[in-house]
């Protein structure tokens, strides 16, 4: 035992080849043979110009997109009654109350138009940047879930073109921007001309912030941290109803745009993203042909 010789049937000594003798005592065959796919699909570690790229790219396609998307507006306007007309049967048509009575505390509601124009776009920045550093080995397929979420809704934006609640005729909901003078939303006051105003359904105020939300509460550690990250997408969801920017059903279809990013980001990486180690271990470095030698440097979940 612990020869790197054999013995043969003619008494003759003979070295094993270089794949037997690796595997020798394993128990294992020969490792496993990695196709492009499996590289594709193998967690890596993220590059810094390669994501700020992406992303930049990314939403400024997004942003093109649903800005061209023809805006529709009778149509549009017909919806926002229907679903106006779906919440009252549904006995739950309560965002011109909470409109009103927000509108009615000036300091609060002029806080909300500043949250709803600036935090949409800082917190999922915010996180992505704390992915990247933190989770790299989970980064890819989290950010993965994001872009589909954000690609889905477009489709969304496309075929059920809707007004938010500001915009309805005969609604008596308060623009809260262009009432209190603020700047906020780019689909209020002088800036309406630049964003498609029909654009509401689904709402990615709410798809974005869940998406923040969940990936908070579920890989921070701190307690109060996954007390935050619940607690973002509940205010998110009273902002938007209150500077009546969305119906409460504008919502529903932002988490199902998220139920979308979650399941094809769990198709292609074979589990759910926040199950994905931590870190990008050795063996999945040595399976990018342009890691280099650096690779085996890295820590293991």
């Amino acid at each position: 035992m612990g020869e790197a010789t054999v013995r043969t049937l003619a008494g003759r000594t003979a070295t094993p080849s270089p794949i037997e003798g690796s595997n020798a005592g394993t128990g294992v065959g020969p490792g496993p043979v990695h196709t492009r796919m499996d590289r594709l699909r193998t967690p890596r570690r993220p590059r810094l110009w390669f994501e700020i790229l992406l992303v930049a790219v990314s939403y400024w396609t997004y942003s093109l997109i649903r800005n061209a998307v023809p805006e529709q507006r009778r149509e549009a306007m017909r919806n926002a009654d229907s679903v106006w007309d779906w919440e009252h049967r549904l006995g739950l048509a309560f965002e011109h109350g909470v409109n009103h009575a927000i509108d009615s505390v000036s300091w609060l509601i002029v806080g909300m138009n500043y949250y709803y124009a600036t935090l949409h776009f800082i917190v999922t920045l915010g996180v992505l940047v704390w992915l990247y550093h933190w989770h790299p080995g989970r980064y890819a397929a989290t950010r993965l879930v994001l872009l589909a979420t954000t690609g889905v809704a477009l489709i969304g934006y496309y075929l059920f073109p809707l007004a938010p609640p500001r915009l309805m005729a005969g609604g008596h909901f308060v623009d809260t921007v262009v009432a209190h003078h603020t700047w906020g939303s780019m689909a209020s006051g002088n800036l309406a001309n630049m964003s498609n105003q029909y654009a509401a359904m689904p709402s990615m105020h709410i798809g974005w912030s869940l998406w923040c939300g969940v990936t908070i509460a579920t890989l921070a550690r701190p307690v109060w941290a996954k007390a935050l990250g619940l607690l973002y997408p509940t205010a998110t969801l009273v902002v938007i109803v209150a500077t009546a920017n969305h119906f409460w059903l504008d919502a529903v279809g932002g988490v199902i745009c998220l139920s979308f990013g979650f399941t094809l980001s769990r198709l292609w990486y074979g589990r759910l993203s926040y199950r994905l180690p931590r870190q990008v271990t050795a063996r999945q470095a040595e399976a990018e042909p342009e890691a280099g030698p650096e690779a085996g440097g890295l820590k293991t979940a």
